[in-house]
């Protein structure tokens, strides 16, 4: 399972690292730290974080843009069907939702926890592991 360092956490989640440090030390992110002594976040915990900071509002109520259509984020559900696939991915506080076949999502090696970005164009989401 992926982990990821407090910077990444903070530009997946869209506040400064800063932010990302405060929340850990207050315990509102569980962390573990490196051989390096790099405070990391699992996957899946950063996952459940990002889900729940969107659906509460956060301390940065702030207006987001992608650009070029791009929403970097990190992978919150995957519903597998015998062909086809659903992929639900936090990217700061949007949830964007892609069906795309079970055979890219194999290939992709997305599961929740996994950085990946949502790519729009017009009524199509593109999804691009990181």
């Amino acid at each position: 399972m992926p982990s990821y360092t407090i910077g990444q956490a903070a530009r997946l989640l869209g506040v400064s690292a800063d932010t990302a440090r405060r929340w850990a030390d207050a315990g509102r992110i569980a962390t573990h730290r490196d051989e390096g002594g790099r405070r990391l976040v699992e996957g899946v915990d950063l996952a459940a974080f990002s889900v729940e900071l969107a659906q509460g509002g956060g301390e940065n109520d702030v207006s987001y843009t992608s650009a070029r259509n791009a929403f970097p984020g990190i992978v919150t559900a995957v519903k597998l069907g015998d062909v086809a696939a659903q992929v639900e991915i936090q990217a700061g506080p949007h949830r964007l939702v892609s069906l795309l076949t079970r055979e890219a999502v194999e290939e992709l090696g997305l599961e929740v926890g996994v950085q990946a970005t949502a790519r729009v164009k017009s009524t199509n989401v593109h999804i691009d592991r990181s």
